[in-house]
């Protein structure tokens, strides 16, 4: 029998736990230190883009039948199929699965067994995804029910202490474009990324469910609802620590010593085992998450000659390989890659969400294309671009997109569905 509250609160779970992954325990911290006295108005900035963008996605791909895929086919079905392959390459097997693992070995194995080999405890870690990933069909459930909930109260224990107690005082740091910093550092959560890949699997479980129809975004949009909440406490709670913690520490501490200096400094060792198991949950999660919708997207553009284990096993492996280089390699190459695929993911999802009022097909390519170009452009030639209206802050991609989509508006072409 259907229960609607119950079955929106385990997906919500669910949905939380898959964003919820090694960037959003390793990011704030480190911009909340970078902001000091001004963190208020870096909370808004990394809520915004590491909050507010994957709802919107969720919504966006509430439009279609609850897939990636939906909403860009119109766009181009040579665009989709290669636009989401770079997708589930970027955030899967080259950057977000690899750095679950070697953030889960550098902050919950390292420092407490300093001896211990990471090509060995890597694997491990694979091992596990793949027991969780290959039970497919209680995937979602398994995660909402079970690994969330102990995820929730670990991280409430630090938070509020943190805020209760602060571990140091806050003080100016200086930085300038705060906004600006804030929203790019949300990008490092992958989050958005994460949630167009993610609805698929989401939207699967709910129809597992028996809801039909209204009925899915409905349950979508309250479960989406559930997990955003989470977030902001979250990123808003670390985001003050972090503040508190610019006289405590070396300006140059890197991501995952300042979480581990957090811990410590707040609950002592205790805090640190507390810490580590949150971080092997969260990365566990989302993880898991990755490697399953990975796993079928792949499977379904291969027409099954590539089956779900296979795809399951490969990226696994791929991912193991690049984990072994460690959380700073990878935290260095994941830059360029998502100032290429934010812009363009971000005027997918406005665009979409629009598609009322925006009905002209020529406008919405023009304006999805000149994303992806200007991200191309200012992420590997951006001194070369600099006198461009906003790229100085990172978002010289907007207003050449803006007048593409207004270009496109004057091109008479049939409405589109």
């Amino acid at each position: 029998m259907k229960n609607k509250t119950r079955d929106s609160i385990v997906v919500g779970f669910a949905l939380f736990s898959m964003f919820f992954g090694a960037g959003n325990l390793i990011f704030p911290p480190s911009l909340g230190n970078k902001l000091g006295d001004q963190y208020l108005l870096g909370i808004l900035g990394f809520i915004l883009t590491g909050v507010g963008l994957p709802l919107l996605a969720i919504l966006a791909c509430s439009k279609g039948n609850g897939t990636f895929e939906s909403i860009t086919n119109k766009i181009g079905t040579k665009f989709t199929l290669i636009l989401t392959t770079v997708l589930f390459f970027a955030i899967g097997p080259l950057l977000a699965i690899p750095r679950t693992a070697a953030t889960t070995f550098e902050i919950s194995i390292l420092p407490f067994f300093p001896t211990w080999s990471p090509i060995i405890v890597m694997a491990i870690y694979f091992l596990i995804n793949l027991f969780f990933v290959l039970k497919r069909s209680s995937i979602i459930d398994t995660i909402g029910k079970f690994l969330t909930p102990a995820l929730i109260i670990v991280l409430t224990i630090v938070i509020v202490k943190g805020i209760i107690d602060p571990i140091g005082e806050l003080v100016p740091t200086g930085a300038t474009n705060i906004l600006s910093m804030s929203l790019l550092e949300g990008y490092q959560t992958m989050d958005a990324l994460g949630a167009l890949l993610f609805a698929g699997v989401i939207t699967s479980s709910i129809v597992e469910k028996g809801y039909k129809g209204s009925e899915v975004k409905s349950v979508l949009l309250k479960a989406s609802l559930i997990a955003v909440v989470g977030l902001a406490f979250v990123y808003g709670g670390l985001t003050f620590i972090g503040a508190h913690t610019v006289n405590l520490v070396d300006s140059g501490i890197s991501n995952t010593a300042l979480l581990v200096f957090i811990a410590n400094k707040i609950l002592g060792t205790f805090g640190l085992i507390l810490i580590g198991t949150a971080i092997g949950l969260a990365c566990l999660t989302t993880s898991i998450g990755l490697l399953t919708a990975g796993a079928t997207f792949f499977e379904k553009v291969s027409n099954g000659k590539l089956s779900y284990k296979f795809n399951a096993i490969a990226i696994s492996l791929m991912s193991y390989i690049i984990a072994c280089q460690g959380v700073d390699k990878i935290v260095k190459l994941s830059v360029p890659i998502l100032n290429v695929l934010y812009p363009v993911a971000i005027t997918i999802i406005v665009v979409t969400l629009l598609n009322k009022f925006l009905t002209n097909i020529i406008a919405i390519r023009l304006a999805v294309y000149t994303s992806l170009v200007c991200g191309f452009l200012f992420s590997f030639f951006g001194d070369a671009l600099s006198f461009m209206p906003l790229a100085g802050v990172g978002f010289g991609w907007v207003i050449p997109t803006i007048i593409a989509l207004v270009i496109g508006l004057f091109i008479k072409t049939k409405k589109t569905a």
